[in-house]
């Protein structure tokens, strides 16, 4: 039998009933698909954020509802990376699961992929970086919905730095049937005001390519830094999707979370 991570958060980050979380995921997804999904390429890279759907589900939906092009390659595989939350991670932690289950189905784990980073010694593999870990589930039932079947490269990104991450990006940069996602939140329990100037600030770091982001500006700074060292290699141009916080979507203006939807495409 296969080892199985099964979802930690369901129920409290979204819902844990199939159909209810199939329905609420399709109309963030109808809600963020806008008018012009198909005037651009379909991205080759998202940074997407994490935080519970209530919060964060519309920015999330504003990438993923790009996805959604019958007239692309299929994608056949996404290379997931997210920060450490609930365990400490030296370098980036893969895990030994064979799969990861959510309400709307089993994603099977890209062996094959996993070998390709196996030498490199910022690479691990710790099941226990994942078992509870949000950053990376919460994208799950987006890419289930907009992809149908795929398989999955999952990363926790630990204490490390941006040139490690590109390192192992390259190794799994992969053609068009590959999709890269990084998940991130932004700016942490600021008031209102100053949590939009703090994002808009790093949001436009991001969108000049500047590889120095810290925790404090994004929760997963070095895997974005990484990204956009790998982004920038390959020709990639990036492009502001969304940018709101807690306080524009579901929560008080006293103490908000910013989250930002960036694409980048070829």
């Amino acid at each position: 039998m296969p080892a199985v991570r099964h979802a930690a958060v369901q129920g409290l980050f979204y819902p844990a009933a199939q159909r209810e979380l199939r329905e609420q995921v399709e109309a963030f997804l109808r809600d963020g698909a806008g008018d012009a999904v198909e005037a651009h390429p379909r991205p080759k890279l998202l940074v997407a954020p994490h935080a519970g759907y209530v919060y964060s589900g519309p920015i999330a939906a504003s990438a993923y509802a790009l996805l959604r092009r019958p007239d692309a390659t299929p994608i056949r595989r996404v290379v997931l990376l997210g920060p450490a939350h609930r365990v400490w991670v030296n370098g980036l932690a893969a895990p030994q699961a064979d799969a990861f289950q959510t309400p709307l189905g089993r994603i099977s784990i890209d062996r094959e992929m996993l070998e390709r980073i196996a030498d490199l010694p910022q690479v691990i593999r710790s099941d226990r970086a994942h078992a509870q870990e949000h950053s990376l589930e919460v994208h799950l039932p987006f890419l289930q919905a907009t992809l149908g079947d795929f398989t999955l490269v999952p990363l926790v990104v630990g204490d490390t730095d941006g040139a490690a991450v590109a390192q192992v990006l390259e190794r799994l940069w992969g053609g068009d049937e590959t999709l890269i996602v990084v998940s991130s939140d932004l700016s942490h329990y600021l008031p209102y005001a100053k949590a939009r100037l703090a994002d808009k600030a790093t949001v436009q770091r991001i969108l000049r390519f500047d590889a120095g982001l810290t925790p404090h500006e994004a929760c997963g700074s070095e895997a974005i830094n990484g990204a956009l060292l790998a982004a920038r290699r390959h020709g990639l141009h990036p492009r502001l999707l969304d940018l709101r916080n807690s306080g524009d979507t579901a929560g008080d203006h006293d103490r908000v979370v910013g989250y930002g939807a960036i694409a980048f495409e070829a």
